[in-house]
This record gives C-alpha cells, structure tokens and sequence, in this order.
C-alpha cells in the first residue's frame, strides 16, 4: 500500500478539469484534471504542504484540511472515508503495543473464527442464503442455503475467498452474468478494507497475487475506484435451481467490526424465492457437506 495516498489524490484530481471549479484553463496541461497547486489554492493550504500530503509525509494532517480536499476534489463519503485511513494509518511500532482501536496481534489468530452465536443466527436463516465474510473478503462461515447457492463446502479453507473466485476461478464468468459490474464492485470493496488495515500482511499478498494473475484485476485496482458493498441486487446462475436474482444486504457484528454477514433476500413469492424453496428442500436431503475448517 505504500504510494496509495498519492495515487489516489492523482487519480481524483484527474476526473475534475479547471472549468468545473471556477478556474481559467491556461495552455496545454501534461496530464489532465487539476494540478496540483491548484487542488492546494481551492483547499486554503500551501502548495508544498499539499505536496507533501501526496507524498505522504503528512501524517499530523488535521480533519480541516481533509475536509477541504474532499471537497474539492468533490469525493463522496466512501472517498472520504478512504483518504482520512489512508492519510493517517494507524501503524503500530515494530514491537509495539497496539493502538487504541486496533486489535492486538496476539488476537489475531482468532479473528477468522466465527462465534457459536452467529453461526446459530446463519442456521435459522432458513429462507435467507447467508454468510458471513471478513475485510479480505474470505468466508468465514455460512448456512445450508448459502452452501447450495454459492458452493462452499466444496471448497478447501484457502480457495474461499471471493476475490479470488471471481478473477481466478474460470467458472466465474458463468456463475455472475453481470461479471463486470461484480468484479469492479468487489475490487472497490476490497480497496475501501485495504485503506483501513495497512499492516496487515494476508491483505497485501492477496492484492500482489491477484495483481500478477489477472489482467482485469490489475486494470480495476489502478482505477482506484472505491466504494462499500452494504447491499445491491445480484445474479447467479446456479447450475440447478437456474437464474437466480438476489437482493442482498449486510451487517456488521458489533463484537467483531471486521466480520459482516451477508444474507441474500429475495422477495416473497417471486421466482427466486420459489427456486430457493425447491434448492432448500434438495439440498436437505444431499449427502452431509465435509465439515468446515
């Protein structure tokens, strides 16, 4: 993630020309959008100030001057979100203590499990295919109708995560109908989780390996485009029930932030719910699923 903050303020700074902002256009410019004297003399601050904001040596950066390259720069409120993580990191010293906020490392290894109750909350979910993912997209636990629609079970532990599927996972393309629109939602998602978690290394080596085995996913995360994935309709095409149209929303469990559930729910009565029903009742008289790890 080193560079992130100075990528994305270029990246932004270019979607937005001189004219939008009240500013005169003089000469032929070397890269489009505003330059960055600019973006310093709209926000009120100095230009080597601002400089070395997108340098990222400007760590002590106050909520004001955030505010007004925001706004300036016209960013809505997942982008804003973004640029306060990522202009102001919260690193811990090499050996350190943990920040204020921030898991200590020693409850690392328990951050990918999943408390009985929530897994009991998923298994009551009976209409409702669900799951729950945690920042890095991985999933950590699901129900029997989330298990039939999306194919969990089947998977080992290091293959269930849903970045990888769908940039990785030759099937992809015929699982999502809408594939583009889900790999730019999810490269989105998965930035705006990279912003909040600089250290952490599994996120990093993810972002490397997807980076260096898709083309689509290399070009998606230069974009840098960024955006929460909280609810939304989706597609898939189950290779037994058929089409399948899933509005969907998410919940974040309190007692672990960086662990969401995601639960599918379609309409009463519609055709979906209608598959649904029928995938249900298959899939409870199917073979035992392996046992989750």
């Amino acid at each position: 993630m080193d560079g992130e903050l100075g990528d994305f303020l270029r990246s932004r700074r270019a979607r937005i020309q001189p004219e939008e902002v009240g500013l005169t256009s003089y000469g032929r410019r070397r890269v489009p959008g505003l330059r960055r004297e600019e973006v310093a003399q709209l926000a009120g601050v100095s230009v080597d100030y601002y400089i070395r904001l997108e340098q990222g040596r400007g760590p002590s950066v106050s909520d004001a001057v955030l505010d007004a390259v925001a706004r300036v720069l016209r960013l809505d409120e997942a982008e804003h979100e973004y640029l306060r993580a990522v202009a102001r990191p919260r690193r811990r010293a090499e050996g350190g203590p943990a920040a204020a906020g921030e898991p200590d490392p020693q409850e690392a290894a328990s951050a990918s499990r999943v408390r009985p109750g929530v897994q009991l909350i998923l298994d009551g979910m009976d209409r409702n295919p669900a799951y729950v993912l945690d920042h890095r997209m991985d999933v950590l636990a699901w129900n029997a109708l989330g298990d039939a629609v999306v194919g969990f079970s089947d998977r080992a532990p290091g293959d269930r995560n849903l970045p990888r599927r769908v940039f990785l996972d030759p099937t992809a393309r015929d699982l999502y109908p809408d594939w583009p629109a889900i790999a730019s939602q999810m490269v989105a998602h998965l930035r705006l989780n990279a912003g909040h978690h600089p250290d952490d290394p599994a996120m990093g080596r993810l972002v490397g390996e997807l980076s260096r085995a898709s083309d689509d996913f290399r070009r998606l995360w230069a974009d840098h485009l960024v955006k929460p994935c909280d609810h939304g309709v989706k597609q898939i095409r189950h290779s037994v029930a058929g089409l399948l149209t899933l509005p969907f929303e998410t919940l974040t469990i309190p007692a672990a932030p960086d662990q969401t559930i995601v639960a599918y729910t379609p309409r009463p009565g519609s055709e979906t719910a209608e598959r649904l029903a029928l995938l249900g009742s298959w899939s409870s008289v199917a073979p035992e699923a392996p046992e989750r790890a």
